[in-house]
């Protein structure tokens, strides 16, 4: 018998101001973790003379990447430990745990002592608490990804995708934007080396203060209110079947025969997505500074545009999924980006003005976010509620995984900084291909997330 069927029992009502919370909680979450993580991409060249220090340019900023791939590798188990608990006992839980956790480590990076002061100590120190943020990034995926989109009516849910997914990385990104203008300013020029980097990574912990608030006063989703319900009555009745026991494991029903293989599909889209992310968005800020020779100031400017143009592409993008289908959106969307961005990487470094330059990282980051605006409301419409919050958690995160490492293999592949644009052009083009695969494959999944579990299984 399969996972319990979740059309038993009516969806609880719930008003306005509880959907409205759900979806700023959902993107608020994913903008703070995203807000940790782009920290520490705008202090990449700062960061890889202190913690990897090394005569090539290149592999010092390699060593940052890696440490950022190394936190990606270690989200899905987060996924899994949270996830399986946000099905088990709710999303709001983990989710306020998970995004305090990863406020208070990035917090922490401030405090390391560098290569300067404890040798090869420093470097170790770096990895570690790169290994535990990762943990618990893997977490607020899981939670932040599923309660939005189970709360708003189905003609808002592909928008709210986009919100959450790109929209929350936009929002994210612009936050951390603001935050180096501002440490950029207070500590100029050197003194941005010793304290600049410091207190950019001390605002993590604003993060977890402002998701403890937030998350704290949130309800749970209608949805797994609903199987929770469901639950309850059966256990009330002793009505302990063989449906029961596998809610009661999310991880074993995602790896059964019925779901294993979707898992491995999303895979597809979610490493395409996600590698154009990081290539895009992710790799901007270090190409403006070591590419373009963009100065902070301007850098900071384009980037925080860049921010509110993310935004605004993923919403879009996600609510067309709505009108045209999610399995159309990525074949369209995938069509554009295979052919746009290597072309704009090979365009950006003949920029001779700032406007100019601007222009080219706007439309970057936004191709590079719409690809994988739909995809978080296709993958929750791939699994049943049981299982939801474990399915998306994991299937988002080893997607992204992958995808996160493609700027370490890139600045790895570039012998010198005149080559990255070209690297980085074969790098898109490739893992565009890879999406259109996964966008050709997948079946449609527009209106399955009320469905009972065996529908989404198909």
């Amino acid at each position: 018998m399969s996972v319990a069927a979740q059309n038993g029992a009516a969806v609880p009502a719930i008003d306005q101001r509880q959907v409205m919370g759900a979806v700023f909680a959902s993107c608020l979450g994913w903008a703070l973790d995203l807000f940790d993580l782009f920290v520490l991409l705008y202090v990449a060249p700062v960061v890889g003379r202190l913690f990897f220090p090394s005569d090539h340019a290149m592999l010092s900023l390699a060593g940052v990447y890696a440490s950022f791939a190394v936190t990606l590798l270690m989200r899905p188990l987060g996924s899994a430990l949270f996830g399986s608990y946000a099905d088990r006992h709710g999303r709001k839980g983990a989710m306020i745990v998970a995004v305090v956790g990863v406020g208070i480590s990035t917090a922490a990076f401030g405090l390391l002592p560098t290569v300067h002061t404890v040798g090869l100590v420093a470097p170790v120190l770096f990895l570690i608490l790169r290994l535990v943020q990762g943990v618990f990034v893997g977490g607020v995926v899981a939670s932040t990804h599923t309660i939005g989109t189970e709360s708003v009516a189905p003609k808002y849910r592909g928008a709210v995708s986009g919100l959450i997914g790109g929209g929350g990385a936009g929002m994210g990104a612009l936050l951390a934007s603001l935050t180096f203008l501002l440490m950029s300013s207070l500590f100029p020029g050197e003194l941005f080396d010793v304290w600049g980097w410091r207190c950019m990574f001390f605002t993590g912990i604003i993060s977890s203060v402002l998701g403890l608030f937030v998350f704290n006063s949130l309800e749970e989703s209608p949805l797994w209110r609903k199987l929770a319900a469901e639950k309850a009555a059966k256990a009330a009745a002793q009505k302990r079947d063989a449906a029961v026991e596998i809610v009661r494991s999310p991880l074993k029903t995602l790896f059964s025969r019925d779901y294993r293989s979707i898992l491995f599909v999303n895979l597809l889209l979610t490493i395409g997505g996600g590698s154009g992310y990081y290539l895009t968005s992710g790799y901007l800020p270090t190409f403006l500074k070591v590419v373009s020779h963009a100065p902070n100031g301007a850098a900071a400017a384009i980037l925080m545009i860049c921010s509110v143009a993310v935004v605004i592409a993923s919403v879009a993008a996600g609510h067309l999924s709505t009108f045209i289908g999610r399995k159309t959106a990525f074949i369209w969307i995938g069509l554009i980006r295979l052919v746009a961005l290597p072309g704009i990487f090979l365009l950006l470094p003949t920029a001779t003005d700032i406007v100019t330059l601007g222009i080219y990282a706007v439309v970057l980051s936004a191709l590079g976010s719409a690809g994988y605006a739909p995809i978080l409301i296709f993958l929750n419409e791939r699994f049943p509620t049981a299982i939801r919050a474990t399915g998306t958690g994991l299937s988002w995160n080893i997607g992204f995984a992958i995808g996160g490492m493609m700027p370490t293999f890139v600045s790895l592949v570039a012998k010198e900084t005149s080559q990255l644009p070209v690297m980085l052009a074969i790098f898109v083009g490739a893992i565009s291909v890879i999406f259109l695969i996964g966008a050709f494959i997948v079946p449609e999944t527009r209106g399955r997330l009320d469905q009972p579990a065996s529908r989404n299984a198909g």
